[in-house]
């Protein structure tokens, strides 16, 4: 367990996803049992891993998909309450997680592409500041837990914006503090472990507070809020392992 969880919160992120093609099957033996299942693969567990950088959370990592309370969160909403898994559509995906990129990729219902300036999961190389796009070329987006590492998001906003196609929608999670009125950022913090320190992460440059929505706005968006989990049964939730109060911030143009 504890050489689980020091590959987990110390290996970079593009050597985990290929590691995990090597380890993620002896997880799913190991933990295999019926307490908690992963609405992404329907793969059940005894518990999940546990997972964290500042402040280790434990049994929130699914040992099949790899995904954490938000990746559930957001399949069981594109679900439930949008036309993702139905319609055609030409969908943008920034910084893909790991736990949608095969998925989304085999939906013969989706044109789908990933873009990331680092990423092995991205078919191109890109810049969210300065996207290789057309105005108007995309009827879905999803840029989750991307802006907090972009030291001018407000830029990397607008061009989310511009190449949505009017009509088209957006989710773009980021770690929100709600109990903080206002972002917090500081630029001449650059250390790791000082940034780790401030912004909860050690590739962080904010925490974001409630007008992370007004921020979206003020790019052209309007942001609906959702508390997608509080419309979900106890059972439900716990058999998931969702976290309370995680916003789903469901952007339109």
């Amino acid at each position: 367990m504890k050489v689980f969880k020091w590959i987990l919160n110390t290996i970079p992120r593009s050597v985990l996803i290929k590691l995990s093609l090597w380890f993620r099957p002896l997880l799913v033996l190991w933990y295999k049992g019926s307490k908690f299942t992963d609405p992404i693969d329907g793969k059940s567990y005894r518990k999940f891993l546990p997972y964290g950088y500042k402040t280790q959370r434990s049994n929130v990592l699914a040992p099949g998909t790899l995904s954490l309370e938000r990746h559930r969160l957001l399949w069981l909403y594109l679900n439930e309450e949008t036309n993702f898994f139905r319609d055609k559509l030409k969908v943008l995906h920034i910084a893909p997680e790991q736990a949608f990129y095969k998925r989304f990729k085999q939906m013969s219902n989706l044109h789908y592409v990933t873009a990331d300036l680092h990423s092995p999961l991205a078919d191109v190389k890109a810049d969210i500041t300065k996207l290789p796009f057309s105005d108007n070329e995309f009827d879905v987006i999803f840029c989750n837990h991307v802006l907090e590492h972009i030291p001018d998001d407000t830029k990397a906003m607008n061009e989310l914006y511009r190449v949505l196609k009017k009509g088209g929608w957006g989710i773009f999670q980021v770690p929100l503090d709600r109990t903080r009125e206002k972002t917090y950022e500081d630029f001449s913090i650059s250390d790791p472990k000082e940034r780790t320190v401030h912004f909860g992460q050690y590739d962080h440059v904010r925490v974001y507070g409630q007008d992370y929505f007004s921020k979206l706005e003020k790019a052209g968006f309007t942001v609906t809020p959702i508390d997608y989990s509080a419309k979900l049964s106890e059972e439900v939730f716990a058999t998931y392992r969702l976290a309370e109060g995680e916003l789903l911030p469901v952007c339109y143009k």
